[in-house]
């Protein structure tokens, strides 16, 4: 099972930092991931966590400004939103995927969601 939270309203050029706890998933074996969704656009990948090496991958939109860490004892993962931007606004998911990838993990049916939670941007 995997649960957000954290989410909410954050001027833009502030900070928010999302958790998601992910009870029952082995950090060792899921690509774990965070993605988000706006309005009438499709989902998109922001930042994941490889279970081949454990380094992070980011989107290009997000490189630079969000951070994504995990706490392996803890089986939570978290994603620190830096210098957001009312783009940002969206709802943010984590997912996890046993041995999956980047590319691949958002159509998966073998990927694992959570609720979603809402982050919106205010100028």
């Amino acid at each position: 099972q995997l649960e957000e939270s954290g989410g909410g309203l954050v001027q833009a050029g502030g900070s928010l930092r999302l958790s998601c706890t992910a009870s029952e998933f082995n950090f060792n074996k899921y690509m774990m991931a965070w993605f988000r969704q706006a309005p009438g656009k499709e989902r998109e990948f922001l930042a994941g966590r490889s279970w081949r090496d454990g380094f992070p991958v980011y989107a290009d939109s997000v490189k630079g400004r969000f951070t994504i860490t995990t706490d392996n004892a803890e089986y939570t993962m978290y994603l620190q939103m830096n210098n957001m931007k009312p783009e940002d606004t969206a709802v943010y998911y984590c997912a996890a995927a046993l041995y999956g990838d980047a590319q691949t993990m958002r159509n998966s049916r073998n990927t694992s969601w959570g609720q979603g939670t809402q982050v919106t941007v205010s100028t």
